[in-house]
């Protein structure tokens, strides 16, 4: 099976370096929104097919500006991409609501600098390529030069595309890469449940405990000051970007810590003797309503959580399966009776059975129940999902020596 994974590694480019990829962002940016200004006249003018034939023609009429021509050709077939993505995405959204459902349609917008921050280079024409010597390297791209890599880890597989990335000052190149892999096949003897939560990070059915020190919440401080001074300070002044930049490092240091950490608990959780992993199937979008508790939740990074662990499962030959999150917590895991379960109360006591139980701990062993129930089921009960055949991995670590305990 091919296995695709992304490594991202940091570039220090020179002076000359770093004008020659902001220049190229910019004329990116600025392809991209003449190609989506020419799209948006063919539509009001009652063209609705977007299709890839016509943003060959709109990128042709676009290119007779032959300061478009310095972007590597595969680059601006990739910004064509992006536009058809957005309006498929666009129509599917527009579907959804003629169905019902309650959200924005989202029509393709024109994207300033700040939104636009990467460029993508494929392999096969040799876009660019990787001169190794040891951790360090250049890395030469077509049209910019060579720059120095900081080579953390190898490569395994074959690379595809380049992505070069700016982010707050800073400069990535992330690679992404496939290879063939043998997922070893093991068998389930050691199952266990994993409920996440607000107060603790996640319970296990086994009583074990993940808490996660809150980053975002602990740099909020830092960000609403900086926030305060790009505020004040004058739109398009250079002291206003360097603010914002500030302003954007701030951010990254608190994700960078969250991702951190959660590579460390998914490893670990890998690799202490658990054979299979089930998860409530959480609608993030519905819980986010509450005005009360949006912003723990989205703090909590659930999502990331699950996907990091599942695409680790599924190379160690584990399955992640996803149930239905419907009264995991209201339910006594004894007898299967139902009960009102507000926040404040954090111990399950059913009247029925007489259990008593923390009420994490109760949740998890629900999950676990529904999630070997509905492995036993066929797929078409919508209880067991596969695992990734694509995953991308970000600044993967991994501790061999068993650093990263669940009780951090």
């Amino acid at each position: 099976m091919d296995v695709t994974r992304a490594y991202k590694f940091s570039i220090y480019p020179d002076v000359k370096r770093q004008k020659e990829i902001d220049e190229r962002l910019v004329l990116a940016k600025e392809f991209y929104n003449l190609i989506l200004e020419k799209t948006i006249r063919s539509y009001k003018d009652g063209n609705a097919n977007i299709s890839m034939a016509a943003l060959n023609r709109f990128a042709k009429e676009t290119e007779e500006d032959r300061k478009y021509l310095r972007l590597y050709s595969q680059t601006r077939c990739e910004i064509k991409f992006r536009i058809l993505k957005a309006y498929k995405n666009f129509f599917g959204r527009v579907k959804e609501r003629e169905k019902g459902k309650r959200i924005k349609a989202g029509f393709p917008r024109f994207k300033s600098i700040d939104r636009y921050k990467s460029i993508i280079y494929p392999q096969d024409n040799g876009a660019f390529s990787i001169e190794k010597s040891g951790k360090r390297g250049m890395l030469r791209i077509s049209r910019i030069g060579r720059v120095r890599i900081e080579l953390h880890r190898p490569i395994e597989g074959r690379i595809k595309t380049l992505t070069i990335k700016r982010d707050a000052g800073r400069y990535y190149a992330i690679f992404v890469a496939t290879k063939e892999a043998g997922i070893p096949k093991m068998e389930d003897t050691n199952p266990v449940g994993i409920d996440v939560g607000l107060k603790t990070f996640a319970v296990l059915s086994d009583g074990t405990r993940i808490t996660k020190p809150n980053f975002r919440k602990n740099a909020e401080k830092h960000i609403a000051r900086w926030q305060r001074i790009v505020a004040r300070r004058k739109r398009g002044s250079k002291r206003r970007q360097f603010a914002k930049e500030r302003m954007s490092r701030e951010y990254r240091i608190a994700n960078n810590q969250t991702n951190d950490y959660l590579q460390k608990v998914t490893d670990k959780l890998v690799n202490s003797g658990y054979t299979s992993f089930a998860v409530e199937k959480l609608q993030i979008q519905n819980m986010v309503k509450n005005r009360k508790l949006a912003k723990t939740i989205h703090y909590a990074s659930w999502n990331r959580f699950i996907h990091m662990l599942s695409y680790k499962a599924e190379s160690a030959g584990m399955e992640v399966i996803e149930v239905n999150p419907q009264n995991t917590t209201m339910a006594c895991s004894n007898c299967g009776s139902l009960k009102s379960m507000p926040l404040s109360k954090r111990v399950y006591y059913c009247e029925v059975c007489g259990l008593n139980e923390d009420r994490d701990i109760n949740a998890s062993i629900n999950i676990l129940k529904r999630g070997r129930a509905g492995r036993a089921r066929t797929d078409a009960q919508g209880d067991f999902v596969r695992p990734h055949q694509e995953a991308v991995i970000e600044g993967l670590r991994t501790y061999p020596d068993g650093r990263g305990s669940l009780g951090l």
